[in-house]
């Protein structure tokens, strides 16, 4: 499980300030959360776009990623646009699908999308380590950033247990279905990737206090911001202040 695939390269993302990917994806996304305009948030959604060209990010890994989030979007599509009193498009049954249901599933969808692709492109261009020094940097607690920069690095750790555990079923021919000795396997095998994670969890924290960790990791170099940096900080903030003016406008 790679979860830093998209950090790999060299494009002008890559190399901007993750201070400056934080400071302008904050007020990105909250613009883009309360945008209430389909054709704003359309706007949006293809400036996103634009952003994934310029981060030379690999279209077919971006398109997996929006599918995964796209099937929970499709819940909505099946329980919102019956929801809504109003204009009545057609129907299912006796429940009516109205204009504004579908309106709304639609502008949920456009912002949903926006959002997934401008935070793979400004925070998934940066490695974990430069992102966690960032939040560091911008005087984010100490505390919350540890939390995140372990959460983040043991995913990966936690998912190769799992596939170990796959893999040692499928050799023994596990083959799942509808029956007791189904759900009881799969009741060890949670079990026991608990277990290993526990186990795996303290081995890393007996090997970090081997190695004098005090709560801090030691910072060999630090950022330095540069005029193109700034530059594009500022190009940012006028798009999404024109955004913000042109949707309540």
């Amino acid at each position: 499980m790679h979860l830093e695939e998209f950090a790999e390269g060299d494009s002008f993302f890559h190399k901007l300030d993750p201070r400056i990917k934080f400071l302008t994806i904050t007020p990105s996304v909250c613009i883009i959360a309360i945008m209430k305009s389909i054709e704003t948030s359309l706007i949006a959604l293809l400036l996103c776009f634009v952003s994934v060209a310029f981060a030379k990010i690999s279209f077919k890994k971006l398109f997996l990623r929006l599918l995964s989030v796209n099937l929970f979007i499709l819940l909505l599509w099946i329980f919102l646009p019956f929801s809504f009193t109003g204009e009545a498009i057609f129907d299912v049954g006796p429940y009516s699908a109205t204009k504004e249901g579908i309106y709304k599933a639609s502008l949920i969808t456009l912002k949903s999308n926006a959002i997934v692709i401008i935070t793979i492109t400004f925070l998934g261009t940066s490695q974990i380590f430069s992102l966690a020094h960032a939040l560091i940097d911008l005087k984010v607690p100490k505390k919350l950033v540890l939390l995140f920069f372990f959460f983040y690095r043991y995913i990966a750790v936690i998912h190769d247990e799992y596939i170990r555990m796959k893999k040692a079923l499928l050799i023994r021919n596990f083959k799942p279905s509808s029956n007791l000795h189904t759900y009881k396997t799969l009741a060890y095998s949670i079990g026991m990737l608990i277990i290993k994670s526990f186990d795996r969890s303290q081995r890393i924290y007996n090997a970090m206090l081997c190695r004098g960790f005090k709560n801090n990791f030691p910072i060999m170099s630090h950022f330095q911001i540069r005029s193109s940096d700034i530059t594009f900080g500022i190009i940012i903030l006028l798009i999404v202040s024109l955004l913000i003016v042109f949707d309540y406008g």
